[in-house]
């Protein structure tokens, strides 16, 4: 089939559809990256509205301890309370510029009788064990806390956890095991506490960074691929079309003058490269 029409082959409508298939898998995980951009931008602005915000009391913020609002995110709370030492627990995997280690979740008793837990901070996994060398205390009798609002975690499926451990922030843990109402929608990193406690206590959390990631230019790059796949199809056919027509004058003509393009750009260094193969056959 010479000229143009081979391009209304079976075949070349076979290639058009994948080409068509895997454009829209680009742009599905394009506008993936954008979601994924507006989420780390709401993630900023939350940071920016909340987080060095004055501490305000708890119930101010949920009123009820099942509640939560993404919108309270590192919001500043203020808590009076027990700390329930019996009921502390470490949650694994919870590495800390690149080294392996815990968080200590401590439940706070508050005033009113119900339980908030509240994220003492990391600690690095011993040089023995797979626990951390030591866990400081908190302070005895009541303290008054200061802590960001972060919402519970979710249960992983196949996950386990020695007695004493966790694999997750998941909240309903606590109220299984504390005869209290307790708080299953959010918890709280902490951000001070007084007393102070006799030892010092763990590692706080980072402060999260204002980043908007590389989403933006991984989403731009996948509607490049798309196109690059449309242009592939094109440089075939094109590749094809002169196979096919090669016979005919016309196209003789201009792959001559293609030649002779090629052939101009041509440096002395090719020239030369030229030479020294003929040389060594």
């Amino acid at each position: 089939m010479k000229n143009w029409r081979f391009v209304f082959s079976r075949r070349w409508f076979g290639y058009l559809a994948v080409a068509m298939v895997f454009a829209i898998v680009c742009v599905l995980l394009s506008n993936w990256q954008v979601a994924r951009l507006e989420e780390r931008r709401l993630e900023n602005s939350l940071v920016l509205e909340n987080y060095e915000n004055e501490a305000i009391p708890l119930r101010d913020v949920l009123d009820s301890p099942a509640d939560w609002d993404d919108g309270v995110e590192w919001t500043p709370v203020a808590l009076t309370g027990t700390y329930l030492v019996d009921e502390q627990v470490l949650v694994r995997n919870r590495p800390r510029n690149g080294q392996p280690g815990f968080e200590v979740l401590t439940p706070l008793r508050l005033t009113d009788g119900s339980v908030f837990v509240v994220n003492r901070g990391w600690l690095p996994t011993g040089n023995a064990q797979d626990l951390p060398d030591m866990i400081p205390e908190p302070p005895d009798g009541e303290v008054t806390v200061t802590a960001r609002l972060k919402p519970g975690e979710p249960s992983l499926p196949g996950r386990t956890a020695p007695d004493g451990q966790i694999a997750t922030v998941e909240l309903a843990q606590f109220a299984e095991r504390i005869d209290a109402t307790v708080f299953t929608g959010a918890y709280g990193l902490m951000a001070s506490e007084t007393p102070a406690p006799a030892d010092d206590r763990p590692l706080p959390a980072f402060k999260p960074e204002l980043s908007e990631g590389s989403h933006l230019s991984y989403a731009l790059q996948w509607i490049v691929f798309a196109l690059l796949g449309f242009a592939f199809l094109g440089y075939a056919i094109r590749e094809e079309y002169r196979h096919l027509n090669a016979d005919d004058p016309a196209e003789k003509a201009r792959a001559d003058q293609r030649e002779r393009k090629r052939a101009a750009k041509r440096t002395d260094a090719d020239v030369e490269d030229d030479i020294l193969d003929a040389s060594l056959r």
